[in-house]
């Protein structure tokens, strides 16, 4: 006895409750006809994508999720197709997976844990299941998850019990750095509990901040991954099963590799602005260009998600930008194939002082006028952003975000922050994994001490630690929640871990007012990081 099934990892937009139905027909009967599928799994909330947010409490959207259900079971047949969305019932909203075939409903699960930190808000939303679900597919026996419930014994456990010889998984498993390994190697620890395989069926593409890096697999009865998608992309892989002395055994089918961690933030980066970018509608990226590391990488990455010819890239030099600054930036546009404008910021910036003169008389300079520089340059980038209808994108890092080391309404301003999860020395890494296929970034940007080059020999180490220090003291405040006194254990100055820890606390409301950018670790600021911008702790 033989099992075909066919894992749906698929790019859905969220909201789009009639166009990712369309996408379940397609595939659905691309999987009967092309790969003689006898059942297909896709992603949880298939219907609304993952996460739907607040769209889940308008009544409208939960009217619309019957009529595609419906549209969905009257399309289809020959196959069974096994789908995710909310189910509003009188006894609350469930995060549901439902299990179709030739026009009959064969079952709906209700997912059991609902995740509650990080990134996930789900008991803002649903409640929570308590029964197991287990379908007839082909003679076998075939229990149904959800996501979370695979990271815990009981649901899986509970589908071995009521007699399931193969458990489907539904996902939408955000991606950050390590997390691809984790999920196997707790999946394999429920298929060797109970002696099952496990199909893993993850959503690819980006979501606001969210990146879902696909990645789906199979685990055998052991917990060995016998079959894994690749990551980053569409795929619609083809596993099948045969069952030997009462066990279902998946057949060795093709293992996309894991990738080193600079390959996959580089992809989940390009897949996060490409998706940003073409859901929202907008025709192409704009930024500036500094002759910097961060607009450099940003750049790169703007090109390879959308393709140079819907990229524009501005220089707006200074009276204390250096030449170098205008010769790299330019070299790089060209060697990218970018359309680049040189736009001097020197008259705007007068003008401005001129303004201010008799409110700044007998004032020193301070970060005022640098701050007059970053906002002239911000309204020249909106202002082109606004005419071309391109997505306006940021080039500040996780490190400068973190202490607040940017401008507001200046270098700030914009659609989309690319790079404000990436800190400065996986900036640095990142750089060198894109220049080795070809050197697009000038080894000088890559070597020179950075500089905002607002005021004259500015660099960065005039204000922070270098940025190996500074990365460790904020990974271990930050992302780890360490106190001062951890850190200072840890070998840190404690002056100085009390100045950086002080410029991270101070510096909330800038973070708060940021365009949302692409979460590549398991503590980003927004979505998992979220401190009172008022508050005596």
């Amino acid at each position: 006895m033989t099992l075909r099934v066919v894992i749906a990892q698929v790019n859905l937009l969220v909201g789009d409750i009639e166009g990712n139905a369309r996408q379940v027909i397609r595939l659905a009967s691309r999987a009967r006809d092309e790969q003689q599928a006898d059942l297909i799994v896709f992603p949880e909330l298939t219907l609304t994508s993952y996460p739907p947010e607040d769209l889940l409490l308008r009544p409208e959207c939960h009217d619309r999720i019957e009529k595609a259900l419906t549209e969905i079971i009257s399309s289809i047949s020959g196959i069974t197709v096994v789908i995710g969305y909310p189910r509003s019932t009188d006894t609350g909203m469930y995060n549901m997976a439902g299990v179709f075939r030739d026009g009959d409903r064969l079952g709906e699960y209700s997912k059991w844990l609902l995740p509650n930190y990080s990134v996930f808000d789900e008991k803002r939303y649903f409640s929570e299941g308590d029964k197991p679900l287990v379908v007839d597919v082909e003679g076998i026996p075939v229990g149904i998850t959800i996501c979370e419930d695979s990271w815990f014994s009981e649901p899986t456990a509970a589908a071995a019990a009521a007699g399931a010889k193969l458990v489907l998984n539904l996902n939408a498993s955000p991606f950050h750095t390590g997390k691809p390994v984790e999920r196997e190697e707790l999946v394999g620890k429920r298929s060797s509990e109970n002696g099952i395989p496990i199909v893993y069926c993850n959503l690819v593409g980006g979501q606001d901040e969210l990146v879902f890096d696909g990645g789906s697999f199979v685990t055998d009865a052991a917990g060995s991954v016998c079959a894994r998608a690749p990551f980053f992309v569409e795929s619609q892989e083809l596993i099948v099963f045969s069952e030997e002395d009462g066990v279902l055994e998946p057949e060795q089918s093709e293992v996309a590799p894991h990738a080193d961690e600079e390959v996959e933030v580089y992809q989940a980066l390009v897949l996060g602005v490409r998706d940003y970018v073409n859901k929202n509608g907008f025709k192409g990226a704009v930024l500036g260009l500094s002759g910097g590391i961060d607009s450099a990488l940003t750049l790169a990455i703007a090109v390879d998600a959308l393709g140079a010819e819907r990229v524009e890239v501005v220089l707006m030099p200074s009276r204390y930008t250096a030449d170098m600054s205008n010769e790299d930036a330019a070299v790089q546009a060209d060697k990218m194939g970018v359309l680049y404008r040189v736009i001097p910021i020197e008259p705007a910036f007068r003008a401005f002082l001129g303004m201010l003169e008799d409110e700044f008389a007998g004032l020193p300079e301070d970060t005022t006028e640098e701050n007059i520089q970053a906002r002239c340059r911000g309204i020249i980038l909106m202002a082109l952003s606004n005419k071309t209808g391109k997505m306006l994108l940021t080039t500040g890092n996780k490190s400068e975000m973190s202490v607040g080391y940017a401008t507001l309404y200046g270098d700030m301003a914009g659609g989309y922050a690319p790079i404000k999860d990436v800190p400065k020395t996986l900036v640095y890494r990142l750089a060198e994994y894109r220049n080795q296929e070809e050197e697009v970034i000038p080894r000088r940007v890559i070597e020179r001490p950075p500089s905002a080059e607002l005021r004259p020999d500015q660099v960065d180490t005039d204000s922070l630690p270098d940025y190996e220090a500074l990365d460790s003291i904020l990974w271990h405040y930050v992302v780890l929640d360490h106190s001062v006194e951890q850190i200072v254990a840890d070998g840190h100055d404690e002056e100085t871990v009390r100045r950086i820890t002080g410029m991270v606390d101070r510096n909330e409301y800038k973070r708060r007012q940021a365009p949302p950018g692409v979460r590549i670790t398991r503590r980003a600021f927004g979505r998992d990081r979220r401190y009172p911008i008022t508050n005596g702790f």
